[in-house]
């Protein structure tokens, strides 16, 4: 069953890498208990990936072609050469939850977020970070994306750590990463902070931030129909479809494509993209 990701609520990238596959439904989820708040939200978040779906997603990070596609990648800037990379997976695959769809629906029971795809964080010789997305497709887990940065892995550590148990997410729109539990949603980053300010926000403040930011732009929508949902104005004379500017507002995408050019060069195919974060990296 294929499973239609949002266009407001993916990036991209992800939406391009993940076409097709039903991701969330397809990884091995184990389902925690749950309670709900006084709006319906489920406060104890999402189902968790089991041992064995993380298992087999950092096998898959640490495959021989995976490590050969890494040294590309590394090299990509001749930061490093590609024999010298010497790319290493550190650590265990992190899940990676981002806002629902649901959630901003106001579906009963929902939880903020849900399962996008499990993380794994490599580096290179000389210190640079990539972060290794991983899916299973068919009975097989694959890596289908490779950004820069370690986002992923290292908002997961700083939830765990500010808020243990609870379930970090990332708003994509703008570039936010949270960590939700006992219905309180507490910042991870500066953008975080400037939605929901130092201290956080109640589960059902958030869910009325996000409604009122993205409640008409759902599936289905005006919003999505006019094919704006992909988060680039429509291109100008001249240029090549998807490669628009970035659009203001809170539905801003905050990742841009690799051109077919760097991807020709790393060796990848449509099932392997290069995502290049924003500028604005938050500690």
């Amino acid at each position: 069953m294929t499973r239609h990701l949002p266009r407001h609520l993916s990036r991209p990238l992800v939406r391009a890498a993940l076409a097709g596959s039903a991701v969330a439904l397809s990884l091995g989820l184990a389902a925690p208990a749950a309670s709900a708040d006084s709006t319906g939200s489920t406060d104890a978040g999402p189902a968790a990936p089991t041992a064995a779906s993380r298992a087999a997603a950092h096998k898959a990070a640490q495959a021989p072609k995976t490590l050969e596609t890494l040294s590309r990648f590394f090299a990509r800037e001749g930061a490093v050469s590609k024999a010298a990379a010497n790319p290493s997976i550190k650590g265990k695959a992190v899940p990676v939850y981002y806002l629902s769809p649901e959630f901003v629906a106001g579906k009963k029971g929902a939880p903020v977020a849900r399962l996008e795809f499990l993380a794994s964080k490599a580096v290179s010789s000389d210190g640079q970070k990539a972060s290794l997305w991983t899916v299973e497709r068919a009975g097989s887990w694959q890596v289908v994306n490779i950004a820069t940065g370690d986002d992923e892995t290292r908002y997961a550590r700083v939830g765990a750590e500010k808020l243990p148990g609870g379930t970090v997410f990332h708003e994509p729109q703008i570039n936010a990463w949270y960590v939700q539990g006992h219905a309180r949603v507490l910042p991870l980053d500066k953008d975080a902070v400037r939605a929901v300010g130092a201290e956080g926000t109640s589960l059902a403040a958030y869910r009325e931030r996000v409604q009122k930011a993205y409640g008409d732009k759902l599936p289905g929508s005006a919003y999505e129909k006019s094919g704006k949902a992909g988060g680039y104005d429509a291109p100008k004379p001249g240029q090549p479809s998807g490669q628009g500017q970035d659009q203001g507002g809170p539905v801003t995408v905050a990742s841009s494509l690799a051109g077919a050019g760097a991807l020709a060069a790393l060796g990848l195919s449509g099932a392997a993209l290069v995502r290049r974060r924003r500028a604005q990296h938050q500690g």
